[in-house]
């Protein structure tokens, strides 16, 4: 099988490995010191958090996505606010027989595409404000995905795996296909546990109770999982910005089927990991906030629910986002000096 990682980052990487490695035709699309390491090093190295070492010897490597050619299977990496710009070659990627995998956290541009009722293929402006990237995209080539692994980039060309292997997939129409079950055996096949799931979109609202207020949170505080859920008054904060996440989604007529005290307890077993979007601030990379965030706030609005708490933290790091591209700086905290 013909497949293209576009954003061969943290997870993209990962999956671009052991796709590679269980025999698959795979091109990363990567960039910088990242795409020049893999290059360098004839390969890119996944450490999975066992202790195990694997290696994609030979996997070719580009930053030009129009060079690749049709695909059969395109597995979207990029952080959502990246997409836009690259719509049209993602596109040139997909023949009629192609699958789109979204791997991205937060609410996608697809969420009310074949969606049915009242909001049936209506635009999130937070996400495709001129609708680009629905009307180059045609839904039909897409299947979600939930991306439960937590990964980063160690160092140039080094992918660490920190926890998980759990990536549920379905069709954006609810509707399963043959394609639908080849790529849950190949996901298994390449050591993910996937499953497919008949609602997506409510799987979405699980992973997006997490994303909106640990991401933010660790973002503005610097600090990791454990210590966000440690602490009470953050704990306490998140907690209430998860039950406003929660009545969002039940407008649209979604139940999560996890507590709040559970998604909780859950980060905390991850124990000191980094969000991404504290990864970005220490790499002063622009942050993913609108299909984390600003999507919820949007759907809050088009429902109206209040989601006061979110809209205070989202306020704090959209001015957190504004000086690191402003300044073009990045913000690490460092130990004091003794």
């Amino acid at each position: 099988m013909k497949i293209c990682v576009v954003g061969a980052g943290s997870m993209g990487g990962m999956m671009g490995v052991k796709l590679h490695n269980i025999g698959e035709d795979v091109t990363l699309i990567a960039r910088g010191p990242h795409l020049e390491a893999i290059k360098a090093n004839n390969g890119l190295k996944l450490i999975m958090n066992d202790g195990t070492v694997e290696f994609a010897a030979g996997i070719k490597a580009t930053n030009d996505i129009s060079s690749v050619g049709e695909q059969d299977l395109v597995i979207l990496g990029v952080k959502s606010h990246q997409i836009a710009p690259i719509v049209d070659e993602v596109n040139s990627l997909l023949g009629d027989n192609s699958t789109l995998l979204t791997i991205q956290n937060g609410i996608l541009w697809w969420y009310f595409q074949l969606h049915g009722g009242e909001f049936n293929n209506r635009a999130l402006q937070t996400i495709d404000p001129d609708g680009l990237i629905s009307r180059t995209i045609d839904p039909k080539h897409i299947i979600g995905s939930i991306s439960y692994p937590a990964a980063e980039i160690s160092e140039p060309g080094v992918i660490k795996h920190i926890e998980g292997i759990r990536m549920p997939i379905g069709e954006i129409d609810g509707v399963e296909k043959k394609r639908t079950r080849d790529l849950c055996d190949l996901l298994n096949r390449a050591g993910f546990k996937s499953v497919i799931l008949e609602s997506i979109r409510a799987e979405t609202w699980l992973k997006v109770l997490g994303n909106l207020s640990f991401n933010p949170v660790s973002a503005l505080t610097h600090s990791t999982l454990v210590d966000i859920c440690q602490f009470a008054p953050s704990r306490d904060l998140i907690d209430k910005m998860m039950t406003e996440c929660r009545e969002v989604a039940l407008r649209l007529g979604v139940g999560i089927r996890l507590s709040n005290e559970r998604r909780i307890s859950g980060a905390e077993r991850v124990g000191k990991h980094k969000t991404s979007m504290l990864q970005d601030v220490e790499m002063g990379k622009a942050l993913e906030l609108e299909a984390l965030i600003g999507a919820v706030i949007e759907i809050a609005a088009m429902t109206g629910t209040k989601v006061h708490h979110i809209e205070s933290v989202y306020a704090l790091v959209q001015l957190l986002n504004h000086m690191i591209q402003q300044d073009g700086l990045y913000v690490q905290a460092r130990p004091l000096e003794q």
